[in-house]
């Protein structure tokens, strides 16, 4: 037997080396348990390329403040730039068919970009002293062999700028003059400009600059009686038309050669039969302008002699900007909608009735209206103009129609992500195995033996690319049902178009996406803004039978005092079960731990009177409220006045009487925080679902410390008045940042740290019995992380194994946050490297994995740090008992490793916030990163020990058994073989 025990471990030696786990992430694996998508967000601004050549591209700027370049073959993105969130886009023009000139800030920064690549070529600040519209003015005839000027008009100045280096050849303050620039025009050839605007509400100037020095050369003035509404439309080269102060009038202010005059036309003589409030839209049509009124648009167009006449009314439509493409014709698209499907048609500017083109698209309904389109032309095989259109939705998504046919689409409605949910898949239906990979057997067997020579390093470059294959072939990451170890889930995802996704975390696609009718912008809802997103219904047991939903939560209006919106969407279908308008605000939404039996979550909804009401309003409902009335507290937090205050509630509301789901609150307590020294910048709670394991820790010496775990605390920072500001712009002894942990029941106090010579902006998380914020040292100059942990001493002692058998020992007994609690804290803290965005921690299915803090770096990264780090025990020379319990020796910062960075090397741009979900597996977490781009991933914080790894050989541990049972027989029979020997000598 000596033999084939040598041999049994030999074998068993060779198995444990090949089957042993690989914790890294190698370069094939990425993309298997993750997934990035890059969007950019709603259009403002297009501006077309289409040159012979070169590629075809369209350069666009977006809400989300990004100026990309996108192929028109196929809308992939060529390049993008993400610019800070106070860096907002007004302006964007192509020089020289190779720079993309962008003005932003207001007018305050102009950028070159290099066309081709994106890289930026110069960059000019731009001063100025106050607030005002923002031009952007780029001569069409500009040479490349000349020193060229861009005009921009910003902050109240006119500046000419170099187009070759950005340099500020010369400026104009019109701030003392108080004059409100509309329009820079730069005639053709000419070394005049003309800046037109209004001083007042009833003044109109014209200055006539020089080129060259900006020296200003004639300024005429003339005054109109009516007054100006502020809204003006360019129609020629010398001549804008004004709304008057009323909206009834449309004035033609002629400016030929700087002489001014001005002609007056009752817009009810234009219209006649339409009545209501004019407005003036926005456009760039020579010789003509557009007027809204009620939900008709008019087309007005300029005579001879500034006489106006409508050439055309049409019911709610969108129109483009004016196209010059064949020996100066002009074209504009008409956008007009129909059952299903979009009216496209292109005329020329000055013939109303000379159709260029009229297609219709189908559309899907769930992208809602156009709101704003840009047309291009091309010329077709047989040397005709033909025309494409980018398209942008109602839902911020962006189309190009070519042909009568959509050729791509986009949805980046996503980069506009405003909250987070996520839900279950549906259950596999019975008679399909979950377990379900390869076809038949021969597929099995042929895929476990390529994964052997995989892990033999006998594989051939081919064998290597079939095992990829299989692997993303055989994850079942994209199936629509569940998995026995939760990994495939739904994030629901609200936009602020107002349009609801549901996102498959396998592979990120979209599985349905509805735009909320209720959301949507009507008579009842004019101008609808969107809050949340929460589970509503989610069944167990008893009612399978149900699908899951989610509650959308809006307001008719920006305001806080505006009506309340509830939608009611069905995780499975995307469809919208249901739809409330409310007859009051929304202040805060309070999830509740209670359920019907229908599984519907209880919501109590706090308007701005400070009255609490009741969803679902149902009989069923209400009697397990009334039960539990005497048990809910919440708090309010007033920043702009330094208030806290907690709430209780009490009998139904009084001024409702009908309304027995309507119910008065009463304040218990109140913090107010001296104004003079103290200014409350963040607030952080525990996250409702938060499953905590177990309350004991195990600490050196086999001592227990008891977790103090309590969802009612608060944490509450607060810095002084002056340093409200950016970084720096305050000195250390001016600045402080405190922080407090407040019981919102009672309102007792129980934590209380000042940090002085230090400054926000905070951010922080709240998990179990700990709190780790972030902020920034003046004095060291450095960003710095502090943890607070609390421990209840209460429960420490008589630690009575007997007492806890018999019911008596006082872990058992019941937790009120009106006894006042015996704890301990221990607080530490560390430098930190990086500025953050926002800073989230890892859930996991029972709380018993260890913790991981994921930061959102300024570098638009996630970086996951292991609690461990953050432990307030360390110590910088550890005991051996505290090695063994895992202290880590103590260091003045945090130790950042490449490889702890969550998203690789990929950025998710403009990161905002960080979702977490747990899968079934209790070692494993989702993680879900949004802001422009989109980023999920899973994690593992003490690593996979319940789950085999994907590439897992079966194959070789079958082989591997096979040849030890065969192994241990042969080894049996000489064993038997040689005793029968040695007993016949």
């Amino acid at each position: 037997m000596a033999m084939a025990t040598r041999v049994f471990l030999l074998l068993l030696l060779f198995l444990i080396s090949s089957l042993s786990p690989c914790f890294s992430l190698y370069e094939d694996q990425v993309g298997l348990m993750d997934w990035h998508q890059q969007y950019i967000g709603k259009v403002k601004h297009a501006v077309f390329h289409t040159q012979k050549a070169g590629r075809k591209r369209v350069v666009v700027s977006t809400e989300e403040n990004v100026i990309a370049s996108l192929d028109l073959r196929r809308g992939d993105i060529f390049w993008r730039h993400v610019l800070g969130p106070n860096d907002a886009v007004d302006e964007i023009d192509i020089a020289f068919g190779k720079y993309v000139i962008t003005l932003s800030s207001e007018g305050s920064i102009l950028r070159a970009w290099n066309l081709p690549d994106g890289q930026m070529v110069w960059e000019s600040f731009l001063e100025g002293s106050k607030q005002s519209k923002s031009l952007l003015a780029v001569p069409a005839n500009m040479k490349i062999d000349k020193d060229n000027m861009i005009f921009v008009f910003g902050k109240g100045c006119l500046n000419a700028v170099s187009s070759t280096d950005g340099v500020v050849l010369w400026k104009k303050d019109f701030a003392d003059e108080s004059l409100d620039i509309q329009q820079i025009i730069h005639p053709p050839g000419s070394d005049m400009i003309y800046a037109v605007g209004f001083v007042g509400l009833s003044q109109f100037d014209v200055y006539q600059i020089n080129v060259r020095n900006g020296e200003v050369l004639k300024h005429r003035t003339a005054a109109f009686p009516g007054g100006f509404c502020g809204e003006a439309s360019l129609v020629s080269s010398d001549t804008l038309v004004a709304l008057d102060g009323t909206r009834s009038s449309l004035i033609s202010i002629s400016f030929l050669d700087g002489e001014i005059s001005l002609q007056q036309t009752h817009i009810s003589d234009l219209v006649g039969d339409l009545f209501g409030m004019a407005v003036m839209l926005p456009s760039k049509l020579t010789g003509m302008l557009l007027i809204k009124i009620n939900n008709f648009m008019v087309f007005v167009r300029v005579a001879d002699e500034g006489k106006l006449e409508v050439t055309e009314k049409i019911n709610d439509a969108a129109v483009s900007d004016a196209l010059t493409f064949s020996e100066g014709q002009q074209a504009f698209g008409l956008v007009e909608h129909g059952d299903s499907k979009i009216h496209l048609t292109v005329k020329l500017v000055n013939d109303g009735n000379g159709d260029l083109l009229k297609e219709s698209i189908g559309m899907d309904y769930q992208r809602g209206r156009v709101h704003k389109f840009f047309i291009n032309n091309y010329i077709r095989t047989d040397r005709s103009h033909g025309f494409r259109a980018l398209i942008v939705m109602e839902d911020h998504s962006l189309l190009l129609l070519q042909q009568g046919e959509i050729v791509w689409s986009r949805e980046d409605g996503l980069a506009s992500i405003v909250d987070v949910t996520s839900s279950e898949l549906p259950v596999e239906k019975e008679g399909v195995s979950v377990a379900k990979v390869e076809h038949n057997l021969f597929e099995w067997l042929k895929g476990h033996m390529l994964k052997l020579k995989g892990t033999l390093m006998l594989a051939s470059p081919e064998d290597v690319v079939a095992i990829q294959g299989m692997r993303l072939k055989s994850s079942e990451k994209s199936k629509m049902t569940r998995d026995h170890n939760g990994f495939r889930k739904f994030l629901i995802v609200l936009t602020r178009a107002g349009k609801l996704f549901a996102l498959h975390t396998g592979d990120g696609r979209v599985v349905w996406s509805v735009l909320l009718h209720s959301l949507r912008s009507s008579e009842a809802c004019a101008d609808p803004t969107v809050l949340n997103v929460y589970p509503w219904q989610v069944p167990h047991h008893h009612a399978m039978d149900e699908n899951p939903s989610v509650l959308v939560v809006g307001r008719c209006g920006p305001g806080s005092d505006a009506p309340g919106v509830l939608s009611f969407v069905d995780t499975y279908t995307g469809k919208e079960l249901d739809s409330l308008v409310l007859s009051h605000s929304i202040e805060r939404i309070i999830p509740l731990s209670f359920t019907d039996s229908r599984e519907q979550r209880l919501h109590l909804i706090i308007d701005t009177d400070y009255h609490a009401h009741l969803y679902p309003r149902t009989p069923e409902a209400i009697g397990i409220f009334q039960r539990e009335l005497s048990n809910i507290y919440w708090y309010s937090v007033e920043a702009d006045y330094g208030i806290i205050r907690g709430h209780g509630l009490k009998s139904n509301c009084i001024l409702q009487e009908g309304d027995e789901y309507c119910f008065g609150t009463r304040n218990l307590w109140s913090i107010v925080f001296p104004s003079e020294t103290e200014k409350i910048i963040a607030t952080v709670t525990r996250k409702l679902n938060e499953v905590v394991h177990t309350q004991a820790k195990v600490i050196t010496d086999q001592d227990v410390m008891y977790k103090y775990i309590s969802k009612n605390l608060l944490f509450v920072a607060t810095v002084a008045p002056k340093a409200t500001g950016q970084i720096g712009s305050v000195t250390p002894d001016e600045s402080w940042v405190v922080v407090y942990l407040i019981d919102t029941v009672t309102g007792r106090i129980i934590y209380r740290m000042t940090h002085h010579g230090t400054q926000g902006p905070v951010h922080a998380v709240f998990s179990e019995n700990w709190v780790v914020y972030h902020y920034f040292n003046l004095r060291a100059h450095r960003y710095e992380m502090s943890v607070v942990e609390i421990y209840d001493q209460s429960r420490a002692d008589h630690k009575d194994v007997w007492k806890l058998i018999l019911g008596k020992h006082n872990l058992t007994s019941p937790v009120s946050s009106y006894s006042r609690p015996e704890i301990i804290t221990k607080s530490q803290t560390y430098f930190f490297t990086h500025s953050v965005k926002a800073i989230a921690v890892t859930s996991t299915a029972k709380g018993i994995t260890s913790k991981q803090l994921l930061i959102s770096t300024i570098g638009d990264q996630v970086l996951a740090l292991d609690k461990r780090y953050l432990d307030p025990r360390r110590t910088i020379n550890p005991s051996q008992a505290e090695r063994e319990e895992g202290i880590i020796p103590l260091t003045d910062s945090l130790l950042i490793i490449p490889q702890s960075y969550v998203t690789h090397a990929l950025k998710v741009e403009g990161l905002r916030g960080i979702v977490t979900a747990p899968a079934k597996l209790e070692s494993t977490t989702l993680v879900f990163a949004y802001g422009v781009d989109l980023f999920f991933t899973r994690l593992a914080p003490s690593r996979t020990y319940d789950l085999l790894t994907d590439d897992f050989s079966y194959a070789l541990l079958l082989l591997t058994i096979v040849a030890l049972v065969a192994a241990i027989f042969v080894t049996w029979i000489l064993s038997e073989r040689k005793e029968l020997q040695e007993k016949w000598r």
